[in-house]
């Protein structure tokens, strides 16, 4: 599905880019480049087949070319021309500046991810509005659906440093009682807090009718402990916690609880309805984009 330019934005190569406009554009432009020849081609905005024309259809529709061909009128028929709302929901707590090896950071991951998205919402025109927050809400950009306004967003998400610890369940409420039309929200975050906590402010969002999609952004070492040895490790939002042992004495506890974490999580959110994507640092920016593009089919 994907074309060679997509292919090649990986992680790594994004961590050298500090053009997130530019970067978002070739990676959402590859990418549908790839749908054009997949089942997902109508979100390309893009025509995927016609149908004859009707007396009362828009002349700015027909299609000439196959009337000449043809010497019969034809609409050019889109599958995506909807006035969506989205308002995407981006963490920029503390522990999303966390990193391993050669990967990049949890929020430069979801930076781009962010950016790409707002891409890919505008090119469908559709209105796309962005919440930043930690212990709360930091920023708020009101949806709209102008063209210029991606080059506006992506400025603002490439400035966005980590800050504060988090507190997403209570954000999630506020945010909730801020966004009063039906909406398609996307949640960007690492999920790093209570997990009741936070499956409470999402099912507020789910009882105001909102769609909803949760991309759990990770990096590979938070799953496994593959260092071995004597380390300092410190909590990434109270960096006054810490505690020094051997990995060999924790690993087995700390991946197990890591692991029914998420799993809860998933589970959860899997019984309301809400689709949740896992991803780490490791992924590719497209399949997270593929998981959205699914979840768009099932919604509408």
């Amino acid at each position: 599905m994907y074309n060679i330019i997509s292919s090649l934005l990986t992680p790594k190569l994004i961590s050298r880019l500090d053009n997130l406009e530019l970067l978002a554009m070739q990676i959402v432009e590859g990418f549908i480049t790839g749908l054009h020849t997949s089942p997902f081609h109508g979100f390309s905005v893009e025509f995927s087949e016609h149908r004859p024309y009707m007396r009362g259809d828009d002349l700015r529709h027909v299609d000439w070319k196959v009337l000449a061909r043809k010497e019969r009128y034809f609409i050019k028929q889109y599958e995506e021309e909807t006035n969506l709302r989205c308002q995407i929901i981006l963490d920029i707590s503390r522990s999303m500046a966390f990193s391993s090896g050669d990967h990049i950071s949890k929020l430069n991951y979801s930076k781009v991810l962010t950016a790409a998205l707002t891409y890919i919402l505008l090119r469908q025109r559709d209105a796309v509005g962005l919440f930043l927050f930690s212990d709360k809400v930091h920023k708020r950009y009101p949806a709209k659906s102008l063209p210029n306004y991606f080059y506006h967003l992506a400025a603002e998400i490439q400035k966005t440093e980590a800050g504060a610890p988090t507190m997403i369940g209570a954000v999630l409420h506020d945010i909730a009682d801020r966004i009063h039309r039906r909406s398609l929200v996307i949640l960007i975050s690492d999920l790093l807090d209570d997990a009741d906590v936070l499956l409470k402010g999402i099912r507020h969002l789910k009882h105001n009718q909102h769609e909803i999609i949760v991309f759990n952004i990770t990096d590979p070492l938070e799953h496994r402990m593959d260092m071995k040895g004597q380390f300092l490790f410190r909590d990434m939002e109270n960096p006054a916690l810490k505690i020094k042992t051997d990995t060999k004495y924790i690993r087995r506890e700390y991946e197990a609880a890591v692991k029914k974490h998420f799993d809860f999580i998933a589970r959860k959110l899997q019984e309301m309805n809400v689709h949740y994507v896992p991803l780490t640092t490791a992924n590719p920016i497209e399949k997270a984009l593929t998981q959205y593009m699914l979840s768009r089919k099932k919604m509408y």
